[in-house]
């Protein structure tokens, strides 16, 4: 198969590039591995923040483990659930959540919309 580069596939394909980076590409940077949470979430009308919005809040997987065991002491998640995260923290990483949301993370989403 021959390779491209990215000059030469958008002059030969301009409506493909556009559709893999042009608006309304959605970049995707973290991972849920619960399926039934994720689509709780896409199908909210309002915004309130979950665990995994905490856990993108941290610099360190320290951290991490500390909002995990805080929401489940607190009964805010299951042991199983915080089980998991600990296991995807464990394996795949802090940044496999998302990354980094910073202060002002959500004045600068809404502004994007």
């Amino acid at each position: 198969m021959r390779e491209f580069s990215p000059e030469e596939f958008r002059k030969r394909f301009p409506h493909l590039a556009k559709e893999l980076g042009g608006a309304g590409t959605v970049r995707i940077s973290g991972v849920r591995t619960d399926t039934d949470e994720a689509e709780e979430e896409a199908k909210k009308d309002s915004y309130c923040p979950t665990i995994i919005d905490f856990i993108r809040r941290c610099e360190t997987d320290d951290e991490a483990l500390e909002i995990i065991e805080f929401m489940r002491q607190r009964k805010e998640i299951t042991a199983n659930y915080a089980e998991r995260l600990k296991k995807q923290l464990k394996e795949m990483g802090l940044r496999s959540f998302g990354e980094k949301k910073e202060l002002g993370y959500y004045f600068r989403f809404l502004g994007s919309r």
